[in-house]
This record gives C-alpha cells, structure tokens and sequence, in this order.
C-alpha cells in the first residue's frame, strides 16, 4: 500500500501533528474526550495511531475499537492494548456498533460527498456520533509551494485528496442533518470544528 511520507510511520504523523498544531497539538482530542462518559464503547474510524485512546480514553473503563486502512497505525494501536481492525472506508462495509461512532481530522478524504461514511457512522452509533474536522488548512494556504506540498500529503492509502473544508463549506454539509445535531463549536486555536450528532 502506497501512502503519503506523513503516513508511513506513528512517530512521523505525531511529529507532523506537532509541528503544524504546536501547543494545540492534543486540543481536539482533549475536547472528544471530554464528550465520552467513562465505560462508554468508542469506534473511531481513521483513528490513526490511537493518540485518543493512548492519551485519554485508556484507563477510563471504555470499550475502544480503532479502525483505520494503515496497518502500522493498528499495529500500535493494539500493542496499546486496545482492540484495532485494518478497515476501507471506502467500501460500504457496515461498521461494528458502539455508543461513540468518532472520526477527527478525516472527514475530507470523503469528499465531494462525504454523507454516506457519516450516514453510516448514524447506524452504527448508539448514543453519538462525533466528528471534528479541520476548517483551516496548509493546502489553502497563499504560499504556491506549502499549498502544493499539503495536497500532496493527504494519502494514507487509498489516494490523495485535494479538497478540504472550511468552516463555510463543514456547516453547509452538515446542515442536511441539523435534526441530528445538538452542537457545534470550534476547538482551541480555532483550526477545527467539531459536530455533536444524535444517534
């Protein structure tokens, strides 16, 4: 499987996480954690190399379940001891139930219609679905040659992905489901946005 430089390692996504969110680096996971009740069952798609289960779910008393197309990522997550499944979002797969159904920071690999994972996250989840999304991003930036390399580093392997939200662009797309929502609100620094849906 062919993917992006930022994807071929944990330690090189956390690096890159660091360097472009600095001191707001965890804030998104922070603020999802703090929305999951201990003893809750999570199923985080894309979970990446688990940073939100190492950091603030474990421990907690939850029933973690990862799933992500990087087998690296899952390879870490289970040596964290947490359960992690190798999983293609892309295929239309039911997903396993859980009382969470969370995605951060993927939501735009989706695109142009990201609606039928989201869909998908709704039936599987029992209480809430939780998605934070990047509205602010280095491949809108109006330097050609950043811009140029963050599309570039969009591929975790399954292509890479040009388009991106913004802030007027997530809330457009998730006004298809305002019965659903119960809140929406920025993280700290501002360069995400987080929905809170009904299950």
């Amino acid at each position: 499987m062919s993917t992006s430089f930022v994807y071929r390692s944990p330690l090189i996504y956390d690096a890159v996480m660091l360097a472009l969110y600095g001191r707001h680096a965890f804030a998104r996971c922070r603020v999802v954690a703090d929305l999951i009740p201990a003893g809750a069952s999570i199923l985080e798609l894309c979970c990446g190399p688990g940073t939100l289960y190492h950091r603030h779910m474990r421990g907690r008393g939850v029933q973690y379940t990862g799933l992500d197309i990087n087998p690296p990522f899952i390879s870490r997550l289970k040596a964290m001891g947490a359960t992690g499944r190798v999983w293609d979002l892309q295929r239309d797969t039911p997903l396993p139930e859980a009382d969470y159904v969370i995605m951060q920071a993927s939501l735009y690999h989706f695109l142009p219609d990201p609606a039928p994972v989201v869909d998908r996250m709704l039936a599987a989840a029992g209480r809430r679905v939780i998605v934070a999304e990047p509205i602010r991003n280095l491949s809108d930036s109006r330097v050609p040659i950043l811009a140029s390399l963050a599309r570039r580093q969009t591929d975790p392997g399954t292509g890479a992905q040009a388009r991106r939200f913004n802030e007027a662009t997530l809330d457009a797309f998730f006004a298809r489901y305002a019965p659903r929502v119960e809140r929406s609100f920025l993280i700290p620094g501002g360069r995400e946005k987080v929905y809170v849906l009904a299950a």
